[in-house]
């Protein structure tokens, strides 16, 4: 087992306190809003003396993947764990499908950019699926309503607007008419003037104060969204999106096309290893409209909400269907907290602990393991048991 030094990312949307205190560090005032825990070459973890996640995989491939693994994910560890913490509202964006990226990154690579080139849009050539699990509670955006519901939430906002992207939906209840009200607030010679997005704003807070709204929770994320954005076309895209409020143990499951953005509170995310976000506002980086056209799925859908399932007594597993990863979370209680117990999962694992203290036991050692405090558990190292009292994450391979 190596222990795992997380990779931090420190954007302006993030927490000043929320991950400090979970890695059990100083707040510096700076607000950090993700730790990584993985071998993404963008932002991998490191391991003792320093040496990067990547790194160490890559010089015993069999060992640390194991042979079906390493043949299904071209020797890479297919997936990437984090803890976010949202202060603010994220940007509103969608992941690209693993085909597309690879066209895409491939494109970018012959164009001579650098991977850090600001003209840059691909980091990598894989696809972006992500599941979040809640810590606290967590609101976000994810995926269109039905145009036809979409039209009842417009309607009777009274701006121009609203009665346009309205007109569009009625004419044109489809999937074609919600990409083309969507289009009317992203593309770049047809988003509308800041001052038009503050009128539905005001429009959507004099609803809500009349108690006349059709979608209350709505209302108040448009206006918490324009607080932080204001002027932003993507305030006014969330009339088109499904709400979301997580409690702490729900889960969502967002799929590559799926329009999203996350709100605010803490949860942990599982996903392919990727760093394709394709932006389409709430953001100062880089929009890329076109991009984003050609990427969203614009079918309805609700949110795919992702229930726990029980493996054994003392874990339970959140299953994305998709081949990249999964999520356990194991709890550790009762009367015996020296007695070992074993923990599903095969294959190479990154374990992260949430509370307590425990102890992690394979055929190669053992280790100690609190809140904060993350490992690597290669496939050659066999079953895990773990003893002690508290609860820890595994992300691992189907």
């Amino acid at each position: 087992m190596l222990a795992l030094e997380s990779h931090l990312q420190h954007y302006s949307w993030g927490s000043e306190t929320a991950i400090p205190e979970f890695l059990g560090r100083e707040s510096d005032g700076r607000p950090w809003a993700e730790a990584w825990f993985g071998a993404h070459p963008m932002a991998p973890s490191t391991v003792a003396g320093g040496r990067r996640l990547d790194e160490v995989i890559a010089t015993d491939l069999e060992h640390m993947l194991g042979v079906d693994v390493g043949r299904a994910f071209q020797d890479r560890l297919p997936f990437l764990l984090k803890v976010i913490a949202a202060e603010r509202p994220l940007s509103l964006q969608v992941h690209p499908t693993r085909e597309h990226a690879a066209e895409s990154y491939a494109a970018e690579n012959a164009a001579g950019l650098d991977l850090d080139s600001p003209r840059r849009t691909y980091r990598d050539a894989n696809h972006k699926p992500e599941m979040l699990i809640a810590l606290t509670r967590f609101t976000a955006l994810c995926g269109f309503r039905t145009p036809r519901r979409a039209a009842v939430i417009l309607d009777g906002l009274g701006t121009g607007l609203t009665d346009r992207l309205h007109s569009l939906l009625i004419a044109n209840p489809t999937a074609h008419g919600m990409r083309a009200a969507f289009r009317t607030l992203v593309s770049a010679s047809l988003r509308p003037s800041p001052q038009a997005v503050h009128e539905v704003v005001e429009a959507c807070r004099a609803r809500a104060e009349a108690g006349a709204s059709p979608s209350p929770r709505i209302d108040r994320f448009v206006a918490l969204l324009a607080e932080h954005h204001p002027g932003d076309p993507g305030v006014v895209a969330a009339l088109l999106l499904n709400p979301v409020t997580l409690a702490p143990g729900e889960a969502m499951f967002v799929p590559a096309g799926a329009l999203h953005a996350y709100l605010h509170g803490v949860g942990l995310e599982v996903m392919a290893a990727s760093d394709n976000v394709l932006r389409a506002g709430l953001t100062p980086k880089k929009v890329d409209a076109d991009e984003v056209l050609q990427c969203v799925s614009v079918t309805a859908a609700p949110p795919l909400r992702v229930a726990p399932e029980r493996q054994n007594p003392t874990s339970v597993a959140y299953y994305a269907p998709v081949d990249d990863f999964e999520l356990a979370i194991t709890e550790l209680t009762g009367s015996s907290p020296q007695v070992p117990r074993p923990i599903p999962g095969t294959g190479p694992r990154i374990v992260l602990g949430l509370d307590g203290e425990m102890t992690l036991e394979t055929t190669a050692g053992t280790h100690a393991l609190a809140a904060g405090q993350a490992v690597f558990i290669p496939a050659a190292d066999g079953p895990l048991v773990a003893s002690g009292a508290g609860r820890f994450a595994q992300a691992s391979v189907p």
